[in-house]
C-alpha cells in the first residue's frame, strides 16, 4: 500500500465556527497556529458551541495575520476583531471548558454585541492570549506539561477518508440512509489523511506528518455536533446512530484520533504520513 498523505489541513480560529483550509499550517505544542484561540462563552463563563447553538455552524471566522479574526454570518455585517490586550480595568475572565478552567481576555463590546445579536443570547467572545494560560491535556492521557487551547480536549484531531467512506457505507445500510453520505466537515478535524485502510488509525500510537512527530493520545469521542449539517445548521440522527452500532469504546462513540505534537514544525497538504508505532 502506498504511503498515506495529508489530504487537507483545517484551522478553526473561533471554536464552533466555520474555519478555513490552508495549504500548510504551523504546529505549536498546543495545536495548529491560530486554531481555537477564540471562543464564545455564556454569562457563567462556560464555552458555547454547536451543542447549544447549531446556528454557529453557519458563522465563519477568517484568521488575520496578527491573530485577529474577521467574523461573518447570515444576517450580520462582517466584523473585524483585533487581538485584545488585558488591561488593569478589564483583566481576564475565567472560562470553563467542559470542567477545566483557564483565563482568557474579553474581545470587547463590539464582538459581544455581534454574537448576542447573531445567537439572540447573552454571550461574549474571549481570546486566549498567553500560551502560559493554556489548559492541561487530560492527565489520564497526557504527558507532564502538555497543554491545549480551546479545543475540546487535545491539540489536534486527525481523521481518514477511508474511514469516512466505511462509515458512510454503514449509514447507507441503516434506518437513516437518506442522511448520508456525510461530508468530513461534520467531524471538524485538523488533518485529513488519504491512503489508509478503513479504521487503520485505531492502531496508531505514534506517527509523523512531514517532519513533525505526533503522539496519539486517544480516540475521539463524538457528540451531537456531528449530527449538525454544517451548511444549514439542521440536525439529524447520523452519524451517531451508526457509530452507536459499530464504533463504540465503552459509552463513547468514536471517530478519529486525538494527537499531541512532540515538537514544533510545519505540516502541509501532500505531506507523507508515516506510522511509527
Amino acid at each position: 500500500m502506498p504511503i498515506p498523505v495529508v489530504r487537507s489541513v483545517h484551522v478553526h480560529p473561533v471554536k464552533a465556527l466555520r474555519g478555513f483550509a490552508p495549504a500548510e499550517a504551523d504546529v505549536e505544542p498546543w495545536g495548529l497556529a491560530g486554531d481555537r484561540r477564540w471562543t464564545v462563552v455564556d454569562t457563567a463563563g462556560k464555552v458555547v458551541t454547536q451543542r447549544q447553538h447549531a446556528r454557529l455552524a453557519l458563522a465563519a471566522a477568517a484568521l488575520l495575520p496578527d491573530g485577529g479574526v474577521r467574523l461573518s454570518g447570515p444576517g450580520r455585517e462582517p466584523l473585524t476583531v483585533e487581538v485584545p490586550r488585558p488591561s488593569a480595568a478589564d483583566g481576564t475572565v475565567t472560562v470553563d471548558v467542559f470542567g477545566t478552567r483557564v483565563e482568557a481576555v474579553p474581545a470587547g463590546p463590539a464582538a459581544d454585541a455581534w454574537f448576542r445579536a447573531y445567537l439572540d443570547s447573552d454571550v461574549r467572545l474571549v481570546h486566549m492570549d498567553d500560551p502560559a494560560r493554556r489548559r492541561p491535556v487530560d492527565p489520564d492521557y497526557a504527558l507532564p506539561g502538555e497543554t491545549v487551547s480551546f479545543a475540546d480536549g487535545y491539540p489536534l484531531l486527525v481523521t481518514t477518508t477511508s474511514s469516512l467512506d466505511a462509515l458512510n457505507s454503514l449509514i447507507a445500510q441503516g434506518d437513516h440512509a437518506d442522511e448520508g453520505p456525510l461530508p468530513m466537515n461534520r467531524f471538524r478535524p485538523n488533518v485529513v489523511v488519504d491512503g489508509t485502510a478503513p479504521w487503520a488509525e485505531d492502531g496508531w500510537r505514534r506517527l509523523s506528518i512531514g517532519d513533525v512527530l505526533f503522539r496519539v493520545a486517544r480516540t475521539c469521542g463524538r457528540c451531537v455536533v456531528t449530527t449538525t449539517d454544517q451548511g444549514t445548521g439542521e440536525r439529524g440522527k447520523e452519524p451517531l446512530r451508526t457509530l452507536a452500532r459499530h464504533r463504540k469504546d465503552g459509552s463513547r462513540l468514536i471517530f478519529g484520533q486525538n494527537l499531541v505534537p512532540e515538537h514544533r514544525g510545519v505540516i502541509r497538504v501532500g505531506d507523507p504520513v508515516k506510522i511509527l508505532d
